[in-house]
């Protein structure tokens, strides 16, 4: 009988599996993704669910498998900003692996979305036993904080433009 934090080992092995496909892991070695998998569980977020909020503690990170979530930054007595929309293989979170560890914007379900979430606290712990698996995945996740910034970059600049 599985206790609430054991999975079959079908569901291990299936999440091993979404893991290692996930374009954001690509080519990674399979002793890295046994350590990822291990701190792994798969999710589902419902449409219009908050995922995390700018300014919560940031612990975690995901793999969009399916559906849309949308980046969004938020001013007081104003609607949020939509920075950016990602989907399915794109990555969710990043601020976890960086002090002080808090988000930097709001994730919301645009739509159902199924996410394979990992415990960063664990894995910043992992990456700093592992260095090579720190520097690969400081690395990829270099490129997503780059794309985000130029997103919003861009958001910013439409916004100047429609408001001059």
């Amino acid at each position: 009988m599985n206790t609430d934090s054991e999975q079959p080992a079908s569901d291990l092995k299936q999440l091993s599996r979404l893991i290692a496909a996930h374009p954001f892991l690509k080519g990674l070695s399979s002793q890295h993704l046994q350590v990822l998998s291990a701190a792994a569980m798969l999710k589902d977020f419902a449409p219009g669910e908050i995922i995390f909020q700018e300014g919560d503690p940031a612990n975690r990170f995901y793999l969009i498998e399916s559906g849309k979530v949308t980046l969004e930054i938020s001013e007081k007595d104003r609607e949020p900003t939509l920075i950016q929309t990602i989907s399915a293989g794109d990555v969710l979170g990043w601020s976890w692996l960086f002090p002080p560890y808090y988000w930097h914007f709001n994730a919301r379900a645009a739509e159902a979305t199924k996410a394979i979430f990992f415990y960063g606290t664990r894995l910043r712990e992992q990456c700093e036993e592992d260095r090579a698996l720190g520097y690969e995945l400081m690395k990829r996740m270099a490129e997503i904080m780059i794309e985000r910034l130029q997103a919003t970059r861009r958001q910013l600049r439409e916004l100047r433009l429609s408001h001059p």
